[in-house]
């Protein structure tokens, strides 16, 4: 046998796999949309034959995401939705809590207002709010950022457990994005004990050159910090002088995001 033909044998099952798992995803999309749909109309939409799609509707039913109406053959989402859901509900919530927040906010700042949250080894925004001095138009919302590099990723590592700031920091590093950019371990937690005492982090061209920034942290119910609010603009305007002047302004919007998602400190 070739190693041709073993490439192609090893990889078509994979292949098959993910082309069954989009459609399974693509079923679920329609049902969202439409409200509810029999197997033929699954199949034309997906450009399958009625047993696939029937196959597929039959999968997805047995994990409780889809259910057949009272109609045979007409087919809903499941309350399986909900259990995957709700492992993404906090993460909604801080958005839909602090979005009035941070309109307020980058009115006040007059810079960009964004939401983090801790994703794996990255900090990850949800949320932004332009404000009106805002230079560019880079959207944030959805990028990765390493959690070093970023005042949200450091206000997120500053309030993690030791062994679980160990861990986030072997997976992503620490690299050198700017000559600023602090990469050693020690000058890093001395930067992130400081965030910590003063209530937010700061970051001076650390992520890009001719960027500034600040983090504060939020909090949920039980105290624990699960996101960030960042204010960010360019060094010449968002000085270092003028990020700690208006870092209690956005240290209170934090406590108010916090208080929102039902934190009483």
């Amino acid at each position: 046998m070739s190693n041709a033909n073993a490439d192609s044998e090893t990889t078509a099952p994979a292949s098959t796999g993910v082309q069954s798992v989009d459609r399974a995803v693509s079923v679920l999309e329609i049902l969202a949309q439409r409200g509810e749909a029999g197997v033929s109309e699954v199949a034309a939409e997906i450009d399958v034959h009625k047993s696939t799609a029937f196959r597929l509707l039959g999968a997805l039913e047995a994990r409780g995401l889809v259910e057949q109406t009272a109609e045979r053959g007409k087919y809903r989402l499941g309350f399986g939705i909900v259990r995957l859901a709700g492992a993404v509900t906090g993460r909604l919530d801080v958005t839909q809590q602090g979005r009035q927040v941070c309109e307020r906010l980058s009115e006040e700042v007059g810079e960009t207002v964004n939401i983090a949250v801790l994703q794996e080894h990255f900090a990850v925004n949800l949320h932004q709010v332009r404000g009106p001095g805002a230079v560019g138009t880079h959207n944030w919302v959805g990028q990765l950022t390493p959690v070093h590099a970023t005042s949200s990723g450091k206000i997120l590592l500053a309030h993690l457990s030791d062994k679980e700031r160990d861990d986030v920091l072997a997976a992503s590093g620490t690299k050198r994005l700017t000559p600023r950019t602090l990469t050693s371990r020690t000058k890093l937690e001395q930067d992130l004990a400081q965030a910590r005492e003063r209530g937010y982090a700061v970051t001076l061209e650390e992520l890009e050159i001719g960027l500034h920034a600040m983090a504060a942290p939020i909090r949920a119910r039980d105290g624990e910090v699960v996101a960030a609010l960042s204010a960010s603009g360019p060094a010449y305007r968002f000085t270092e002088e003028r990020i700690h002047a208006l870092a209690p302004l956005l240290m209170r919007g934090a406590r108010e995001i916090s208080h929102r998602m039902g934190w009483l400190g």
